[in-house]
């Protein structure tokens, strides 16, 4: 596991380097300019090159990056708002070598570039702005940024992108959309967290010298390799049997939504559960127990828009006692009942509990029940269902996901917020899942998740755990889902199709 940085998270690290290593900050940069020489040679081994540079030490590492190509026989060009005489310390330092080397200079200062400055090279380093931008992208280095992306070239970012707030994530108006970013030591929550990562192209970390253990603190966003995932996988014992292999109760479904509940069974089956009851409104049930030979399907009295009724509650509550676990929301609807039947579940149940769906519009106006409950509990929103639990619109959550995946999270409670790169945090930490496609966007894999999820709780998992292992396992099943049948064409069902072949990836790696 690493901690991807913030901006402050980054200084930290490299002032500890310094002061404790023995490590020059111009040794790092020459380090880091290496790096993104290297990365260019790979990625466009022929033709000029541009860097677009700025005053700071991003703008050192491009002019480091310069000299090594042109030292190698490249034609390059460092587009520059200052003379290499004008530049400080020791990015002026990297400057003055670079020339020496046969770098090409072209002093913009304060100008505009013309829409076509950078066409016809064969790559752009990309070093005008470090880890330390954030706001909006003022002129006129909007019209670099503009001239960097319609330049058709292979773009290399030093360390994140320009115009993304390398802490946040955020993204103004303007922005380089980078082929590639070479990123230092750790990535950078900016080119992990959405909106930023859609800018960042493929993610390429440097070992530039910074001893990992260096960076980050307890609560900064974690990056999970394979080994964390597969440390928390269930491996079965030789005698264990279905009731010792995890006991899960899904409450879900409506006429309108029969699929939800079976969906979210199969998630469960997939995900290891030995035992999995679908509690269903009574006329889907024998859809369900059509589709689902090895689901037990209890049909439950129904109102007439067949949802749940809600003289339901006793029975379930009653019911939930023997199971390890309970999932309750996918396609339930907010009719009156259900609502009824999810409030009173939520409040009532000791059990561990995955909430989704239609159980989270249930809670909008009575958040704190979630944040109440003692028993283990994972939610799994979308950023819509989210912001309705917080009060606060869809686009104030998508341009903070890290603040509000958090803000709904515990020491028993862990928060899924579903989307591109999904975060799951709990117990004062956050787990960034960095895989996952398109495919997914598509009804129904919410479910599929959502009954993963409540497999590992009842398996022994804790809510952040349980989350973060779901979450990856469903974004590689996926993955495996898109190559064999294509973005464009996975549904929610060929997700847990494709479970097993993420799971023997993981255990792979033992």
């Amino acid at each position: 596991m690493i901690h991807a940085l913030t901006a402050e998270s980054a200084r930290a690290a490299e002032e500890r380097t310094i002061s404790e290593n023995g490590v020059t900050l111009a040794e790092l940069m020459d380090r880091a300019g290496t790096a993104l020489a290297r990365e260019v040679e790979r990625r466009a081994p022929y033709g000029s090159v541009a860097v677009v540079s700025g005053r700071g030490n991003n703008g050192g590492d491009g002019w480091v990056a310069a000299g090594r190509l042109a030292a190698a026989g490249r034609e390059v060009r460092v587009f520059t708002p200052l003379p290499p005489d004008g530049l400080a310390g020791i990015a002026g330092d990297a400057a003055r070598s670079a020339v020496e080397a046969g770098v090409g200079i072209v002093v913009v200062g304060d100008e505009r570039f013309e829409p076509d400055a950078l066409a016809g090279t064969a790559a752009v380093v990309d070093a005008l702005f470090g880890i330390g931008f954030s706001g909006e992208v003022r002129p006129p280095h909007d019209s670099w940024i503009d001239a960097i992306n319609r330049s058709e070239a292979i773009v290399v970012s030093a360390d994140v992108p320009s115009g993304i707030d390398a802490s946040t994530g955020a993204v103004g108006e303007h922005a380089v959309r980078a082929d590639v970013t070479v990123t230092f030591t750790a990535p950078k929550v900016g080119a992990i967290v959405y909106p930023g990562a859609k800018y960042a192209g493929e993610l390429m970390v440097a070992d530039i010298g910074i001893p990992w253990e260096f960076c980050g603190e307890t609560g900064d966003p974690e990056v999970w390799d394979a080994e964390d995932y597969s440390s928390l996988l269930p491996r079965p014992e030789p005698d264990v049997h279905k009731n010792t292999r995890g006991r899960v109760l899904v409450v879900a479904g409506s006429g309108a939504y029969p699929g939800a509940a079976a969906l979210t069974a199969m998630g469960a089956q997939r995900m290891g559960a030995g035992y999995v009851v679908a509690a269903v409104p009574e006329s889907i049930a024998p859809l369900l127990q059509s589709r689902l030979a090895s689901t037990i399907v209890m049909g439950l009295p129904e109102n007439p828009s067949r949802t749940f009724a809600s003289r339901v509650i006793d029975s379930v509550l009653d019911l939930a006692r023997e199971f390890d676990a309970c999932v309750i929301g996918p396609g339930m609807t907010v009719a009156h009942g259900a609502i009824h039947v999810t409030r009173a579940l939520v409040d009532g149940l000791r059990v561990p509990l995955v909430i989704d769906a239609d159980g989270l519009n249930a809670l909008v106006e009575t958040a704190e029940a979630i944040a109440d409950r003692t028993a283990p509990t994972v939610i799994t929103p979308h950023p819509g269902e989210l912001a309705r639990l917080l009060d606060v619109s869809t686009a104030t959550v998508q341009a903070d996901r890290l603040f509000y995946g958090r803000a709904l999270s515990g020491p028993h409670l862990a928060c899924v917020l579903k989307g591109a790169h999904t975060i799951v945090s709990g117990h004062g930490r956050q787990v960034v899942t960095l895989a996952g496609n398109p495919g997914l966007a598509t009804a129904g894999t919410g479910d599929v998740l959502a009954g993963m999820t409540g497999a590992l709780l009842a398996q022994g998992l804790a809510p952040l755990e349980a989350g973060a292992l779901a979450a990856y396992l469903h974004a590689r099943a996926g993955d495996h889902a898109s190559a064999e049948l294509t973005m464009l064409s996975v549904t929610a069902e060929d997700i847990p199709m494709f479970l097993p072949a993420a799971i023997r990836e993981l255990d792979d790696t033992i």
